[in-house]
């Protein structure tokens, strides 16, 4: 079964996150910069003197497929392991099973996509 984790983070947290899937050799990584909020709602900022709130923030997105439960979990662990500062806004973590995968230049499917070629 392969495992898809997505992952929003603080945007300072870019390098570290990415340094922990590479050491535990994780690839086939894309990142995206988003926007977004959770529970603590943004943050309050004087804007030309007046207080504004921001509802929404930035956020590196990181969208990882795995081949197994067992990457999943260890993929997980890195990705919190280095995004935890223990403040609001550390950011989320999901994973969804994937039912099927199709790399466009081979026409390899399931585990074969998503592993590099030789």
């Amino acid at each position: 079964m392969m495992i898809k984790v997505e992952a929003y983070v603080r945007e300072e947290k870019f390098e570290d996150v990415k340094a922990a899937l590479n050491d535990i050799e994780v690839n086939g990584i894309t990142v995206s910069q988003v926007m977004g909020c959770g529970t603590q709602r943004g943050y309050k900022e004087i804007v030309r003197g007046m207080e504004v709130e921001p509802q929404m923030l930035p956020k590196i997105k990181f969208e990882i497929v795995v081949s197994s439960e067992e990457w999943a979990e260890k993929t997980v662990k890195a990705i919190k392991d280095a995004a935890y500062t223990g403040e609001v806004g550390d950011g989320k973590i999901f994973t969804y099973e994937i039912r099927s995968a199709l790399k466009i230049r081979t026409g390899e499917t399931g585990y074969d996509a998503i592993q590099a070629s030789e």
